[in-house]
């Protein structure tokens, strides 16, 4: 007989079984005949009690008979069981029932186990409960479970918590308490998980209680729970204990922490033994392992054994394999297959493949099931595509939704969005986060709203040094954005050093951003260069401004060309800077080239 129970459990005391001992139990001189249990053996006992038993007591007959149950015995038992019950015994009533079990013969064991349940035995009681359970009759087997339970019976009380538990009811935590105090260890490993989230600290001392015992589950919780506590030496021992005993998963996380360790090959030792026990993640794991290392064969089978196991996981690592190797067909195939088992990360990278494909229609949907199944980053991928069809309003309500799991690009999105509708405190809010998750473009962004809503600067006084006002937020956040690599900023930050006076941090961060490609930091830098009196090497960073479509610096080396005697070099500049404006540029370049020409022509 075998209660039903929850998930994540180990079975515990699941038979009936009763023993001399348990006779002993209910019988009114058990302290005596148990302390004789302890000092002689079973052989000692039988012929202690048969002598007895043949002349008809009723004490030695349970006894004898229970002995008999206990070795296997069920013929040898059996008279003597019901001889003792014909006598009132309750202990025999009891085992009779478990003898009648055994034989097959369940409702006529219920009958002598109510008989015994009546006369007070707890153990009865108890069988009589799970005998009702099995046969769907809660309401039955809750009245016996309790019986047992409510006598101190410690199986009783566990069948009575797992019963309550099953249905909802309340109460399930005091039985398991009160089967786990008695040392039931799968009580202690229930009681444990009912306490993890509103008292760790007790549910930890469960687990342990249970896990000492040899709970192999109870183990793999509590190595878990003192590996997230950074207790990584003692996760590392309860893992092995759980693992030795059986637990895939400890095995796997063993695993794990091994690898974690920088001992690869003992950490692939017990991925493949969970693998073998059927922990597709540990499957994964060796997957992963050999991919790494170039074998992708060996990952593969891995990757498969991962999906036999039942962990989607695998598809979506054969999906990534087939990508790496440019299998784009294979890759999208398996992609399907975990997207369809509710993999959202493998339905946001088939939208991808998709729409990298051209199908934008056929990737929507696939990008859809994904957000709504928590995937941040296609909530985000679902803004740009709506924004890519100018339907804002729904892209800005997916960034948002993005932005709110933390994504920072998302933040970004809406950071300018709000800019753009005028709603700059809000932008200001995501911009921050943005800023704050590393965003280069957030921060600069951010720099510049920080300083367009800044109360204009008061004038220096008469004899105060320029740039002695201490620095800004916005500047701070320029720094930030030049220090991550944004050109802009780098531009900004110069100019903002230079407005200080500080012309080499200016030249610093102009060089900076020209050498990454700034036309504008080419141009200034060119022109602190001129200014020093470097002018060969401002016109090699003005031409490669100018070439990049910088206006100004166009019209600068006309000027410089001019005042040299290159007068058609001066004027093929001109021309350079009237196409490349702006309108200011543009007439000064047609009036410089005027001359040149008049200049050219005299």
């Amino acid at each position: 007989m075998r209660a039903e129970s929850g998930t994540d459990t180990e079975a515990e005391g699941a038979a009936p079984v009763v023993d001399a001992q348990t006779a002993l139990t209910d019988a009114d001189f058990a302290e005596e005949m148990f302390a004789e249990t302890d000092a002689a053996s079973d052989a000692e006992l039988e012929a202690r009690h048969r002598m007895a038993a043949d002349k008809g007591d009723p004490g030695a007959m349970s006894v004898l008979g229970a002995l008999l149950l206990r070795r296997g015995d069920l013929d040898g038992a059996e008279p003597y069981l019901r001889g003792a019950t014909g006598e009132g015994d309750r202990a025999a009533a009891n085992n009779l029932g478990v003898l009648l079990h055994q034989r097959g013969y369940p409702e006529d064991a219920a009958g002598w186990w109510r008989v015994a349940a009546v006369a007070g035995s707890a153990p009865a009681a108890h069988a009589l409960g799970r005998y009702f359970r099995e046969r769907g009759d809660e309401p039955a087997a809750e009245y016996w479970m309790r019986q047992a339970a409510e006598s101190g019976h410690a199986l009783g009380a566990y069948g009575l918590a797992d019963l309550l538990e099953h249905r909802g009811d309340k109460g399930v935590e005091r039985w398991f308490r009160a089967a786990a105090e008695q040392g039931h260890r799968e009580a202690a490993y229930r009681l444990a998980r009912h306490l993890r989230k509103g008292d760790p600290a007790e549910a930890e001392q469960w687990y342990r209680q249970a896990a000492a015992r040899g709970h192999r589950r109870a183990a793999l919780h509590l190595g878990a729970l003192l590996e997230a506590r950074g207790e990584l030496k003692e996760a590392g021992r309860w893992y092995l204990t759980s693992a030795k005993q059986g637990e895939a998963r400890a095995a796997c996380a063993l695993g794990f922490l091994l690898r974690d360790a920088g001992d690869e090959e003992s950490a692939a030792v017990w991925w493949h033994r969970a693998a073998q026990d059927g922990d597709g993640n540990a499957a994964n794991a060796l997957g992963a392992l050999h991919a790494a290392r170039g074998e992708t064969q060996t990952a593969e089978r891995w990757y498969r054994t991962a999906m036999d196991a039942g962990d989607q996981n695998g598809a979506y690592n054969l999906a990534l394999l087939c990508v790496a190797q440019d299998r784009t067909a294979q890759a999208e195939q398996w992609y399907r297959r975990a997207a369809y088992a509710g993999h959202r990360e493998a339905a946001n990278a088939l939208a991808i493949l998709l729409l990298q494909g051209g199908d934008a229609a056929g990737a929507e949907p696939w990008f859809s099931k994904a957000a709504e199944a928590g995937s941040v980053d296609a909530a985000f991928n679902l803004g740009i595509l709506f924004a890519s069809r100018d339907e804002d309003r729904t892209a800005l309500k997916w960034y948002e939704r993005a932005a709110s799991a933390g994504h920072t690009d998302a933040a970004l999105q809406v950071g300018i969005a709000l800019v753009r509708d005028g709603e700059d405190r809000a932008a200001e809010r995501h911009l921050r986060c943005a800023a704050g998750g590393g965003s280069a473009e957030a921060a600069f962004r951010l720099a510049a709203l920080l300083e367009s809503l800044a109360p204009p600067p008061e004038p220096v006084a008469l004899g105060e040094p320029v740039g002695g006002a201490p620095r800004t937020e916005s500047e701070e956040w320029y720094e930030r954005a030049a220090e991550l690599g944004h050109r802009r900023a780098q531009v900004r930050v110069g100019m903002l050093a230079a407005a200080r006076g500080d012309l080499a941090v200016a030249a610093r961060w102009y060089r900076e951003a020209a050498e990454a490609g700034s036309r504008n930091g080419a141009f200034n830098l060119g022109l602190l260069l001129a200014r020093e009196g470097n002018e060969p090497e401002a016109a090699l960073w003005w031409t490669r401004a100018a070439v990049a479509g910088h206006g100004r610096a166009a019209l600068r080396l006309g000027l410089l060309a001019a005042r040299h005697g290159d007068l058609a070099e001066g004027q093929k500049w001109c021309v350079r800077a009237m196409e490349l404006g702006p309108a200011e540029v543009s007439e000064r370049a047609a009036r410089l080239r005027e001359a040149l020409a008049e200049e050219l022509s005299a």
